[in-house]
């Protein structure tokens, strides 16, 4: 037979057993509420990290996109500027060059066209159409001695004058040619190029008086040449 005192012994220890069990039971409850309740937070702090990082991104990107394109806008401002002025100069360009043709069409016209030979030490004391009658006369094979013949010789004819015309006659020219065209065998622009209306003279003073000299001596005696 059981003794009640031992019952009230038994029943006293599961009652404890049972006291102990319900608060390792709650206390298990209790962690697993906190560690919820902390995973939550920590979960919420890194999504406000992860959108507040994201609107940072946002904000970079958008800046960089602004710089690009304020960058393009300037660069496009200076290609515009750049083709203005390239334009710009190539009109004034193409001016210089139509006025740099009407200038040598003008002169063309009304002449002298200018003598680009080379000038010997001899006759560089000379000037205008003399320094170039000179210089011819020398690269055609005559001596420097013959020119103060050919410069009487012309002076009385022309004056050196390229336009000189006889209104008589019609002889034009330094040489006096009659009638002018016949200079045309040397070249075209005859009627306003001193240096061709000179290579005829002596071509022709050579052919029929060998020299200056021998056309001088003929027009001293004879008036003409």
């Amino acid at each position: 037979m059981i003794r009640p005192q031992r019952i009230r012994k038994v029943g006293a220890r599961v009652a404890a057993v049972t006291l102990l069990l319900a608060g390792v039971a709650g206390g298990v409850y209790l962690t697993q509420r906190q560690g919820s309740a902390t995973s939550t937070a920590e979960t919420a702090e890194t999504q406000r990290l992860l959108a507040e990082r994201e609107q940072q991104h946002a904000a970079a990107r958008a800046a960089r996109a602004e710089a690009e394109k304020v960058a393009a806008q300037k660069a496009n401002a200076v290609v515009k500027t750049a083709a203005a002025d390239a334009k710009a100069l190539d009109a004034a360009q193409k001016k210089a060059d139509e006025e740099k043709k009407a200038a040598a069409r003008r002169a063309a016209e009304v002449g002298p066209v200018p003598y680009t030979g080379t000038i010997p030490a001899a006759c560089k004391s000379l000037s205008g159409s003399r320094e170039v009658g000179c210089a011819l006369m020398i690269k055609a094979g005559f001596e420097f001695s013959e020119f103060s013949c050919l410069n009487r010789l012309w002076d009385h004819e022309s004056g050196w004058n390229y336009r000189a015309t006889n209104p008589a006659s019609g002889a034009y020219g330094i040489p006096q040619a009659y009638p002018g065209s016949k200079m045309a065998s040397i070249a075209d622009d005859w009627k306003i190029n001193p240096a061709t209306q000179i290579r005829w003279g002596l071509g022709y003073i050579e052919g029929r008086y060998d020299s200056p000299c021998g056309a001088w001596n003929h027009f001293q005696a004879a008036g003409s040449y």
